[in-house]
């Protein structure tokens, strides 16, 4: 009996100690997690977002900016169309950038010529990778109508060649030219004008996201202002598009909170064009360093296939990874429920580089979490099915064949025979990856590899659409040097032109790639003066000194990156419009706008007089939280005496 109790007596001593100890271990877990993400909950409170007030410094707009207005009317005396010297058509290829910025050269060079527009081909047409033929080629992202409508003042567009010049062109009886890209106006002046009145129609092959160079003289200020006509108002996304995107908007502020949407950037071309691949690892490393020797062969690079990524990056010329950003964002003061649409459709590395930004920023969401399957499917159409890549099974061979290979098999005892191969079955093969397990020579693309970048061009329509329309963009690789238009270049002009005022971070990689290495032993407790310098970098990227440098790198590769100031006007005084900042060779570089039209400026300030009518009727802001607002303010200019405590010199503090 004596000997039972003890053994009682030993059991609940060894379970009360199991319980102290899982206890004293979820405190500690607590306690260093608290430690990692430590925010203080007034510090977003201060402007109003609906019946609710949101931190002016993370979401207000910016006050310098707002008297920039879209205004890309014409200014000067403006052709009507008239006679046409021709019909054009045209195949474009690339991805969603491309084919966004070669449409709005297109139009600009058909008017050059004074031609009719055809409308374009996506991509060879994709009734060929067994698209829905329920779309046409342009119809598949774009709406045709408002396409014809928007520009029936600049051009004639029609949606197909005549009969009679069609059976010409199956004949090939026009001639087709390759354009180069950012192609002069004298080239087409030159050489494409005579051939186009000699034949009446010749076609065009656009294959590197522009065929017009970006900075035009500037007495074709009225071409640079098509574009933006083009770009920013003809080119609209179908009803279904545009009716999803809208729906994702509203699920995304439908706690009444703004949201913040950021662009990786991560694309393996890009990746592969500026050698980033030790920025990742194992089959990512090869897969870039496949491509970029692809890109050497076809002399698109011309470098070594081993480059030091690290120096790269020093250089700005890799994107910053999404953990980069995540503590980026808490150096900024958004705190950790912060909701982050991720856009983009191509997402080199995939979930894997996105762990560490979801550890920090719990609300990350795509159009995945955002739609259902249904409702993302609906926007394809109906698709014909594809060919089964499945393993066929080995056939069943009859009594007689096996007693007919038996015999034939030769003297007895015979080894047993080597047992078959493993098969590689369909979800083993599946993903632009899976080749790289069997060869060393990347095969073709399949026809579900097809038809999957079709529809990359509906997502980054989606994503697109979402970010122009989000209260902060953050791009994670724009801007990047290869000359080729890239995602969030486009949706920052666009951001530029609709609403200059918006919020959008145009960050230096170069400059926040040397802060980043100089706390990278201690990235996530980096000291209070390395928080100061990104956000001191990150705040002047979103004013005049971020659009001067966008002038200086964006805009002589794509204008529609930064469509100012031939798209634009200013609803200030006259005296404010005099302050130019120019480069060296005369060029502008912020300034210059013209004054918008009285109608303009009459309507604006009525809207800003309801505006104010609307903020003194609402709530009032708490005396502590204007405290804050105004403490932030002296931390952005001149930077006095901060009166802060003496542990926050230690570790970051994203809200002090």
């Amino acid at each position: 009996m004596a000997v039972k109790n003890k053994f009682k007596l030993f059991a609940l001593v060894g379970i009360a100690f199991c319980v102290v100890s899982l206890l004293v271990h979820l405190l500690l877990a607590d306690y260093s997690a608290g430690d990692i993400i430590q925010y203080r909950p007034t510090a977003d409170k201060i402007y109003q977002h609906g019946k609710k007030f949101r931190y002016r410094k993370l979401w207000g707009s910016i006050q310098s900016l707002e008297s920039l207005q879209p205004f890309a009317n014409p200014r000067k005396a403006y052709p009507v169309p008239g006679k046409q010297n021709g019909f054009i058509y045209a195949k474009i290829y690339g991805g969603f950038d491309h084919v966004k910025s070669s449409i709005c050269d297109l139009v600009a060079v058909s008017k050059l010529l004074n031609a009719t527009l055809v409308i374009p081909e996506i991509q060879d047409g994709i009734h060929s990778k067994g698209v829905s033929s329920k779309f046409k080629s342009f119809s598949y992202v774009y709406n045709e109508e408002q396409f014809i409508a928007a520009l029936s003042n600049d051009l004639v567009i029609v949606k197909r060649l005549p009969n009679d010049l069609r059976l010409e062109r199956k004949r090939n009886k026009y001639p087709t030219f390759p354009i180069r890209y950012l192609a002069p106006p004298s080239f087409y002046i030159n050489e494409i004008l005579p051939k186009l009145k000699q034949s009446k129609a010749i076609g065009l092959l656009i294959t590197d996201g522009g065929c017009l160079e970006s900075i035009l003289p500037p007495d074709m200020e009225e071409y640079q202002r098509l574009r933006c006509r083009v770009a920013f108002h003809a080119l609209q996304f179908r009803p279904e598009i545009q009716a999803l995107g809208n729906l994702m908007v509203e699920r995304l502020r439908a706690s009444g909170r703004p949201y913040l949407a950021f662009h990786p950037g991560l694309a393996r071309d890009t990746l592969a064009f500026h050698g980033c691949a030790e920025l990742f690892q194992d089959v990512h490393t090869e897969l870039i360093q496949y491509r970029r020797k692809q890109m050497i062969k076809r002399s698109i690079v011309h470098g070594n296939l081993s480059i030091d990524s690290a120096s790269q990056k020093r250089k700005g010329l890799c994107p910053l990874m999404p953990e980069e950003v995540g503590l980026l964002l808490r150096a900024m003061g958004y705190p950790p429920d912060t909701i982050i649409y991720l856009a983009g459709a191509e997402m080199f590395g995939g979930q894997r580089v996105l762990v560490p930004l979801r550890a920090l920023y719990t609300n990350l969401v795509d159009r995945t979490s955002l739609c259902s399957k249904t409702e993302l499917s609906k926007l394809l159409g109906p698709e014909s099915p594809l060919p089964s890549n499945l393993p066929m099974p080995i056939p069943q061979k009859s009594k007689k064949q096996l007693i007919e290979e038996w015999n034939k098999a030769g003297p007895r005892p015979r080894p047993l025979p080597p047992p078959p191969a493993r098969p590689f079955y369909q979800y083993e093969k599946e993903g632009w990856y899976g080749w790289i397990a069997e060869s060393d020579i990347e095969p073709d693309p399949s026809a579900i590899d097809l038809r999957l970048q079709t529809h990359r061009l509906i997502w980054n329509a989606l994503d697109y659409y979402v970010s122009v329309e989000a209260d902060v963009f953050f791009p994670g690789f724009h801007n990047d040097g290869s000359g080729w238009p890239d995602f969030s270049s486009l949706v920052i002009g666009h951001r530029l032109y609709q609403m200059a005022s918006s919020r959008t971070y145009r960050p230096d990689r170069k400059t926040l790639a040397t802060l980043l290495d100089s706390v990278r032993d201690n990235l996530y407790h980096p000291k209070h003066n390395w928080t100061l310098l990104v956000r001191e970098h990150l705040n002047n990227s979103l004013g005049v000194n971020g659009l001067i440098m966008e002038a200086q790198m964006s805009k002589p590769r794509s204008f529609l990156s930064h469509p100012l100031p031939e798209c634009s006007c200013r609803a200030s005084k006259t005296s404010e419009l005099q302050k130019l900042v120019k480069g060296p060779n005369g060029e502008i570089w912020f300034g210059g706008e013209e004054r918008c039209p009285e109608w303009m400026v009459r309507g604006l300030n009525l809207v800003l007089s309801e505006s104010g009518d609307s903020k003194e009727e609402g709530d009032e802001i708490p005396e502590d939280e204007i405290d804050l607002e105004s403490e932030q303010d002296a931390g952005d200019g001149s930077r006095p005496e901060l009166t802060r405590p003496i542990e926050q010199d230690e570790e970051i503090d994203p809200d002090d």
